[in-house]
């Protein structure tokens, strides 16, 4: 497949970037995501310049996606203790039928 060719907003700067067609949405959003992280340590700190905004704004996303990832197996390892009390729930009252 293709690449295009996609013009992208960070801090007041334009990047060109290319991606495949059918990424184009998730790379704007991306870059929209990252564009309010940006802005936002921007006016909430103290902190100069390009690069040390976007190491803060990586930082940050970073911490963000592993709190997600720890969430959802959490969420998987709940859900798998769940479906084995169920099958030993249907086994017990199978048990009690017979």
């Amino acid at each position: 497949m293709a690449s295009i060719s996609l013009k992208i907003r960070i801090l007041d700067k334009e990047y060109q970037v290319n991606c495949k067609p059918d990424e184009r949405d998730a790379l704007e959003h991306s870059a929209e995501l990252l564009n309010e992280k940006m802005e936002e340590i921007r006016r909430g700190s103290h902190i100069i310049g390009l690069e040390r905004i976007a190491v803060m704004a990586a930082l940050n996303l970073s911490h963000d996606l592993i709190r997600t990832q720890n969430a959802a197996k959490r969420d998987s390892e709940a859900s798998d203790i769940l479906q084995s009390m169920d099958l030993k729930l249907d086994s017990v009252l199978a048990d009690l039928g017979s």
